[in-house]
């Protein structure tokens, strides 16, 4: 499965894990990369310090590429900006606003660029900006969503720029793969399935409460405010829906969240955390390292184009 994705980014599989905050860490990143995917380290919120010493512990553990996300609205986002540049990143993916005034130096010092989307707008701007690739999210991701599915977001963003487009939102296996290929991807990221691998972290209520849902139980809070959120339903989120159809103002419904991330992946807390997953977490049913998940995907990718798409 050799394209432009894996030939710019020097990567085995077509393959990019997520930058997920307080998930995506450098056991994570490092063992995505040595099963031939991209491994990225989530930046998130963190200060940039800690980003800086995910990346070297990261370069212990794989000789491999991996990358950072920079979630743009990180009050340290422009320090992080030079620690990938003084550390030796090959990739930057980015999120949660504009990386244009970035871009130039990153690509002085040989990073590839990779914002993530969720319209053709945003992709023909960062396309003029030079970003080298950028992916296409639809709103079946967990965490921060936008509107357009992945089905229709990822044939339109491909048709819109003339770099290469991954596909993320909604796979988690090589059917998935196989149809994001169809639609004109030349890679896909996965964010949910690689918190349920053995190399992730989490607290083992996250994983546990992604293994057991079903598909009815992803639910989106935060619509009225204007910053839409994926998670998996708990009594957080059933609260928060109740409160935004009660008109609640933006500040009753951000207590709710304060720190519910943290709360779910560090300290197992799947009734008040705030549990992100994509809507794909209803067809994870088991743990696997990243290597066997990564090398059970890409088999059954091949398997589906090549044999045009037969579903054995």
């Amino acid at each position: 499965m050799k394209t432009e994705i894996t030939k710019m980014l020097k990567i085995e599989y077509p393959i990019i894990q997520g930058g997920m905050a307080w998930v995506a860490d450098f056991h994570l990143a490092a063992a995505v990369s040595n099963a031939g995917g991209l491994g990225i380290i989530g930046a998130g919120g963190a200060p940039a310090e800690w980003v800086r010493n995910q990346i070297r512990e990261t370069k212990k553990l794989t000789k491999k590429p991996f990358g950072v996300n920079i979630m743009l609205m990180n009050p340290e986002a422009d320090e992080i900006a030079k620690i990938v540049q003084e550390e030796g990143v090959e990739v930057v993916t980015t999120g949660a606003g504009s990386p244009a005034k970035y871009i130039n130096g990153w690509k002085k010092c040989g990073i590839k660029v990779i914002p993530v989307v969720a319209s053709c707008a945003l992709a023909k701007m960062m396309e003029r900006c030079g970003a080298d690739a950028v992916i296409a999210e639809g709103c079946e991701a967990g965490g921060h969503i936008g509107e357009i599915t992945t089905m229709s977001l990822v044939p339109q963003v491909v048709d819109a720029v003339n770099i290469p487009v991954i596909a993320a939102g909604g796979i988690a296996d090589g059917r998935g793969v196989a149809a994001a290929f169809m639609l004109g991807a030349q890679a896909v990221q996965m964010g949910t399935h690689f918190i349920v691998t053995r190399e992730c972290v989490v607290h083992e209520n996250y994983k546990n409460k992604i293994i057991k849902a079903k598909d009815i139980d992803s639910k989106v809070t935060g619509r009225t405010t204007g910053h839409p959120v994926r998670v998996l339903r708990n009594k957080m989120s059933g609260e928060y829906i109740k409160k935004e159809q009660a008109g609640a103002t933006f500040e009753e419904l951000e207590l709710l969240t304060l720190g519910g991330l943290r709360k779910a992946v560090v300290e197992g807390d799947v009734v008040q955390g705030s549990v992100m997953a994509g809507q794909i977490a209803g067809l994870i049913k088991k743990e696997y390292s990243c290597s066997e998940l990564i090398t059970e995907i890409v088999g059954k990718a091949e398997s589906l184009l090549k044999g045009g798409l037969k579903n054995e």
